[in-house]
């Protein structure tokens, strides 16, 4: 018995490399990314990677980046693209919004604003330091949202930039801790 494993396993081994080096090569073929597509990734980073850092700070899961979000984050943020007004889309997600004068605001710049205002956030009242917002970092580190989709707009006439970013689930409940 011993002696027929030893001999089957040479061929077994062939076999195996065979049908790997056959699916391999007529399987996969890479072609890089779009220059659209490396811009919308690394859009997508941009966004993604100082919120998560933020979750991680108080051990909440990643965030993943929704393309579905972040398509309605750029439909909201293109209504806003002629009055750069900071007003919420009272649409079915969360949502945090920015507004920067002049061109050159980024999205971590956004980010890291709405992550500041975890100075105002006291978890034991759950609540935020009197006339202090901070609602936009709470909903970044909502202990069931999930998913984020972001866009960020030039606003026309030289008026700002202006950022949004979508939350699925949304967050920040009356009398509900965000973790």
């Amino acid at each position: 018995m011993k002696d027929s494993i030893h001999r089957t396993m040479p061929t077994l081994y062939c076999f195996t490399i065979t049908i790997s080096l056959l699916l391999i090569s007529t399987t996969y073929t890479y072609s890089a990314p779009s220059k659209q597509t490396q811009q919308y990734l690394s859009l997508a980073y941009k966004f993604l990677a100082p919120q998560n850092a933020a979750r991680s700070a108080v051990r909440m899961r990643p965030l993943v980046w929704d393309a579905k979000l972040a398509r309605y984050a750029q439909w909201y943020g293109n209504q806003r693209r002629y009055d750069c007004a900071l007003r919420h889309s009272n649409g079915p997600y969360g949502e945090n919004i920015f507004w920067g004068s002049g061109k050159g605001w980024t999205p971590a710049q956004a980010v890291t604003a709405w992550v500041s205002e975890r100075k105002w956030y006291s978890y034991w009242s759950n609540s935020c330091a009197r006339g202090q917002e901070c609602g936009h970092y709470t909903q970044i580190v909502w202990r069931s949202t999930g998913r984020v989709g972001c866009a960020r707009v030039d606003c026309f006439g030289g008026r700002g930039v202006f950022m949004v970013c979508s939350y699925d689930p949304p967050g920040n409940y009356i009398g509900e801790r965000p973790y």
